[in-house]
């Protein structure tokens, strides 16, 4: 299967190079320990083969081995009177060996032997079995390569700390990317990015340059548009005006309501369409501190009329004096939108609830109606632009939620909504979410 993960493709490269190395390097060295351990006994039988050349030994043990534990057992080829036996049950070796180092069959083991003439003629051989030679050497260069052994897993895990960190750069980009807004497009520091990332963050930076152009373009397209159809919607709706001081028929009257809900429904839908393209242009502006409480006491007193002429009951479950960073004319606009939208959604006999607390570091404004609340499947949606949902009602223009989110972002804070169920529903909560201002910051 193939890595999607560049870490993880990597680390298994690497990991199959050191552990293929690894292991050859560890066959080689102990090969190689292995030869030099069984040409070190061969040292040690020429040694011995020397020793037991220049003199009869006649005092050997009763097996004849001088080393119990290796085995080295010396045999006198032409024996004299009074020499021991061959040790244990050995059989005598044959006296035609030839002189030198070489390999037996003794008894039912094979044996290394080295056999010497003496200046006298007679002969004696050393010996040792085979398989305590290869034991000997087995030990030595296993030791050899146990530290190879220990080095491997340690290189692969010094390799994985050393590709993570190496990597943590693009993890970094990555999370400053996912932490941007979109309202705020402002390119990617180049500080502290390796070489090799500097081509794909100027890449990223350009890409971003030309989408900023895209935006700012569409904002001047709207806002001008929007702009210029104020003139002729105000021309209509005097022109309206007029037409309800002349005789008119019932019939015409009806047409006459019909058309001035429509000409108040587009110039609602163009001050929205302002309002969107001047916080959207307004993105980077500093904001002042503000006394939110203030201005959400002033918005719910300028809807108390609306609410009433609706029969829903507009009013606060609770208040505290709290502030902000925001400008005032757009927390008011949210605000606005935010109970407008309740009371609009909300039938005759409802409730409209308002909530303004601090809770810990963060500022909750919360607006709950008793209204149908939306759909599961479209309150993702919901803040899209001109999206109503399947149970919107009145002569709303789908901007309102997007506009609240924009204010919010740009105020550093976050919207929720829900649903609220029984027993307290059915209705929708929204919550928006601000930093609170500290008081020594409000008091300065």
């Amino acid at each position: 299967m193939l890595i999607s993960s560049l870490r993880g493709r990597l680390f298994a490269g690497l990991t199959v190079f050191i552990v293929g190395t690894g292991v050859a390097a560890g066959y080689l060295a102990f090969r190689w320990a292995f030869e030099e351990a069984i040409e070190l006994q061969d040292a040690i039988l020429l040694q011995v083969g020397s020793l037991a050349s220049k003199s009869h030994l006649t005092d050997l043990p009763a097996e004849g081995s001088i080393d119990g534990e290796a085995r080295v057992v010396i045999d006198e080829l032409t024996p004299r009177p009074g020499d021991p036996a061959p040790a244990g049950s050995l059989p005598r070796l044959p006296q035609d060996l030839p002189d030198g180092l070489q390999t037996i069959k003794r008894g039912a083991e094979q044996w290394r032997i080295l056999v010497r003439t003496r200046k006298d003629g007679s002969r004696v051989a050393v010996g040792q079995p085979t398989a305590n030679r290869d034991e000997v050497a087995q030990d030595s260069a296993l030791r050899t390569i146990v530290p190879l052994g220990l080095l491997v897993p340690g290189l692969m895990l010094l390799i994985g700390i050393v590709i993570d960190r190496s990597l943590r750069p693009l993890s970094r980009l990555a999370e400053r990317l996912d932490a941007k807004q979109s309202a705020h497009l402002e390119k990617l520091p180049t500080d502290g990015i390796p070489k090799e990332l500097l081509p794909f963050v100027a890449s990223i930076n350009r890409l971003l340059d030309r989408i900023g152009t895209m935006f700012d373009k569409q904002r001047r397209f709207v806002a001008d548009a929007a702009h210029e159809l104020r003139s002729p919607i105000t021309a209509l709706s005097v022109q309206a005006e007029n037409l309800e001081r002349a005789g008119l028929s019932e019939d015409g009257r009806v047409r006459l309501d019909s058309l001035k809900a429509g000409i108040r429904r587009i110039a609602h839908l163009l001050e929205q369409l302002l309002a969107l393209a001047r916080y959207d242009a307004d993105a980077d502006a500093e904001m002042p501190d503000s006394e939110f409480d203030r201005i959400v006491k002033e918005v719910v007193a300028d809807l108390l009329p609306v609410a009433q002429e609706r029969s829903i009951d507009l009013g606060f479950a609770r208040i505290e004096n709290v502030s902000v960073r925001g400008d005032p004319v757009a927390l008011a606009m949210l605000v606005r939108n935010l109970i407008d939208n309740a009371l609009r959604h909300t039938p005759a006999g409802g409730r409209v609830d308002v909530s303004l607390f601090r809770q810990g570091e963060a500022v909750i404004l919360q607006v709950v109606d008793t209204g149908p609340g939306i759909l599961s499947a479209e309150i993702d949606r919901i803040f899209e632009p001109f999206f109503r949902g399947s149970r919107s009602r009145g002569d709303g223009t789908g901007l309102g939620l997007s506009i609240v989110r924009r204010i919010a972002e740009r105020c550093h804070g976050s919207i929720r909504l829900e649903n609220v169920g029984p027993p307290d529903g059915p209705g929708l909560s929204a919550c928006v979410n601000f930093p609170a201002v500290s008081e020594t910051t409000s008091q300065a």
